[in-house]
Order: structure tokens, then C-alpha cells, then sequence
């Protein structure tokens, strides 16, 4: 609190001396039988020079990088789902960056994701500058692409508020998202890596969770434990017990502090982020970038550093969250007719139930099927049943075994 002098006698302030720290004030009465005060308020200088703490401003990364294979033929290696406008008439990387509008922006932004995808995710986010787009030299896990951008960002402001978002999930209450995240982002400050915990709606088998311990504030508290996926009748406990919450991998912390639990838990990883960030701006970066990169140890940054560190804090939200995993996910987005098909095509239907239908520019025609899926591209048509949505993946692993069906990965 700067120093506060009352004028004495009535004294007139022409009489004393001028000062670049002294402000002339009226200051408010404390009581209705108190008369104002006219005082000087001593203030501080401002140094030239004088380093400036710039830990509020949040630096977002966007996680872009993926091979495509859930949402296969839709979603290919050059084009995976984050790519796609699967939840609303916006690609889910567009998403990402908007729900963040007011938070930050978008030249505070930096984007991880693969070479081949960057011509692409720089047409969906035009606004993020060209030095923001970070391409990892080869797909080793959010550990290393995490670190990648942490050399970056803590080259800037070693003690930069971060924020790390996988590019490819749905959130349909952005403004329940911002709050939680200002939450989180507060646990940060105090040197906590906060995580965005998902108030579970059903018992989930296809997510890890997280295990709250004692509380942190009135919002947030600290996390006792990681658990990975469970089984069903596990998962039933955990939802009954509100103890438990899915893991987004949504991630908040000050620069510094990840930084040190690099050191700690990943010091392999964190020797290569230090060359990194040393190179940054200098002849020859990008080879250091090549080179370091592939000694970061290749892992997720929930095994590497979350499920380790003692300082891990968990904000509940519920903001209407999809992991949007598979085509069977989209019942959970998209309006339905009146028998459960969900229609994003142009279609003929007799007699059909529970049915995803979608092409982009033919007519599909159905009769009398149920609960499958149908996605009719420009060169696959690919027709399965609902409840393998899951599978996809092993006819991609199919595809990249045969050289002869590679152009359709």
C-alpha cells in the first residue's frame, strides 16, 4: 500500500515541492460526520527497465497433432478429425481456439501438430501468427509436443500462465467452460498443475479418471489419484461415489512450474527442452529442434508428469463435454429424427432405426436396417454396425498394411 499524507493547516499544495511520486487526491470520508481528505499519495516509481511480472496473461496450447482412424474414411493422416465439422458447422480445432474468446488471444496461442497437418490447421486458424505453429519432427506422445511448446512459451515469460487443450473434443457450454477454467487457472497461480476434472454423467469405461482428495478453496481440489480406464461394474462405483471424474487431458499451469516438473519426473525430456529454448531465435534451430526432440522420452504427459507430481489439483466441470471417440458419439451432438437415425446427408428412409448416416453429396436410400452406420465419401463407402464403432481402427491398421490400399489412408 503506497504511504498516504494529509495536508496539514489547510496548507495550499503549490507551496510544496513538485514530485513524479506524489498525486494529489481527495480522499472519500470514512462517516457521514467525517469531512473529505485532501491528501498526497506517495507512489513508487517506475523504473526504466525494471522486469515486469507477466505471469496473468494465458498462453493457450492447442494439441492438433492425430493419425485419423477413429473417424476413418471422414478422417484421414492429412486431415483427422479436429479437421472436421463434426459437432457444429465449425471445425472441432476452430472450436477450441473460439471457447477461449475473452481469455485469450489468438496471438497468445500456439498450435502442436504434425507437418503434414499444418498447411491445413493454419487455414482453420488464420489469426494465430505463423511463429506460434510448432510442428513436431515425428508423433512421440503430449509429453514431448507439451514440452516443445513450453520452450517457447517459457522463453517469452518464464512465468506465463499456460494452458494445454486436446484439439479434437466438443464442449457445448463454453461459458461454464470459461469459468472453470478461470478456476483453474487461479489453483495455477499458486503453483498447482490444475486439471479440468469432467463430472461423469455414466458409468465409462472408455475414460480414465480422476480421484479428488481434500479441498483446495472452495472450487478446486487436490487429486489423490489417476486411475486408468475401468471396468464396467468399477465404473458404476466411481460414478456413485462423486469422488471421481473423467480426465479431459485439459491442463493448467504456470511455465515455470511445468518446467521444474519436467526436471523432476521427465529429465531427459527436460535437458532436450532446455536446448530447445536456448536455440530458439538462433542459426541452426530448427536442427536442434529435429534433434532434441527425438530424445524426449516418448509418453503422455498424464503418465509422465501427472500421475507423479504432489502438486496435481482437480477443478469438477461440467460443461457439457464430448470426447467425441467414435461415430457413435455423434448421437450425443446431433439432433435425431423421430426413430434415432441421426442424418448428415441427404437421405431416403423407409422403416429405419437408430441408423448414422453420412455422405456429402449423394442421395443414401435405406430400408428396414438398424443401428448401423453409413458414410459414404468421394472414394469409401464404408457401412458397419453400431456397436463395433470402436473397431475402425483395425480396418485403418489393415489399410496401412497393404501398399496397394495405401492412398485411402
Amino acid at each position: 500500500m503506497p504511504s498516504v499524507y494529509p495536508l496539514e493547516g489547510g496548507a495550499s499544495p503549490i507551496a510544496l515541492p513538485p514530485s513524479p511520486m506524489r498525486v494529489l487526491v481527495l480522499l472519500k470520508a470514512q462517516s457521514q460526520k467525517a469531512k473529505p481528505v485532501l491528501a498526497y499519495i506517495y507512489m513508487a516509481p517506475k523504473r526504466r527497465g525494471a522486469p515486469k511480472r507477466r505471469g496473468n496473461v494465458l498462453f493457450p496450447v492447442i494439441m492438433a497433432g492425430g493419425s485419423g482412424t477413429r473417424f476413418w474414411p471422414l478422417s484421414r493422416q492429412a486431415l483427422p478429425k479436429q479437421f472436421l465439422p463434426l459437432a457444429s458447422t465449425q471445425a472441432l480445432l476452430t472450436e477450441t481456439l473460439e471457447r477461449l474468446s475473452g481469455m485469450a488471444l489468438p496471438q497468445q496461442c500456439h498450435v502442436v501438430c504434425g507437418k503434414t497437418q499444418l498447411a491445413m490447421a493454419r487455414k482453420l486458424l488464420p489469426k494465430v501468427p505463423k511463429k506460434n505453429w510448432l510442428a513436431e519432427p515425428q508423433a512421440r506422445n503430449t509429453a514431448p509436443a507439451i514440452a516443445l511448446a513450453l520452450a517457447h512459451i517459457s522463453k517469452k515469460n518464464p512465468e506465463a500462465l499456460v494452458a494445454v487443450f486436446p484439439a479434437d473434443h466438443h464442449v457445448a457450454q463454453p461459458k461454464a467452460f470459461r469459468s472453470r477454467l478461470a478456476e483453474a487457472m487461479a489453483l495455477a497461480q499458486q503453483g498447482h498443475i490444475a486439471t479440468l476434472g469432467i463430472v461423469p454423467s455414466r458409468p465409462e469405461t472408455g475414460f480414465g479418471y480422476i480421484c479428488r482428495g481434500e479441498a483446495l478453496g472452495k472450487k478446486g481440489y487436490k487429486v489423490k489419484a489417476f486411475v486408468e480406464k475401468p471396468d464396467e461394474e468399477t465404473a458404476k462405483k466411481y460414478l456413485a461415489s462423486g469422488d471421481y471424474f473423467w480426465n479431459a487431458g485439459i491442463f493448467v499451469f504456470r511455465a515455470d512450474i511445468m518446467v521444474e516438473a519436467f526436471g523432476q519426473h521427465m529429465p531427459e525430456t527436460a535437458k532436450a527442452l532446455v536446448r530447445i529454448r536456448q536455440a530458439i531465435g538462433k542459426t541452426g534451430a530448427a536442427a536442434v529442434v529435429e534433434r532434441e526432440f527425438k530424445k524426449m522420452t516418448a509418453t503422455s504427459v498424464d503418465f509422465g508428469i501427472a500421475e507423479k507430481a504432489d502438486n496435481m489439483a482437480v477443478i469438477p466441470a461440467e460443461v457439457g463435454w464430448h470426447d467425441l471417440g467414435s461415430f457413435q458419439a455423434l448421437e450425443e451432438v446431433k439432433p435425431q429424427d423421430a426413430h434415432g437415425n441421426v442424418l448428415c446427408a441427404k437421405t431416403l428412409l423407409e422403416a429405419c432405426k437408430g441408423n448414422i448416416f453420412f455422405s456429402k453429396n449423394r442421395l443414401v436410400a435405406a430400408l428396414g436396417i438398424e443401428n448401423l452406420v453409413i458414410v459414404d465419401t468421394e472414394d469409401v463407402l464404408l457401412v458397419l454396425d453400431k456397436g463395433k464403432c470402436q473397431n475402425v481402427r483395425q480396418l485403418v491398421e489393415r489399410l496401412r498394411q497393404d501398399k496397394k490400399l495405401a492412398e485411402y489412408l
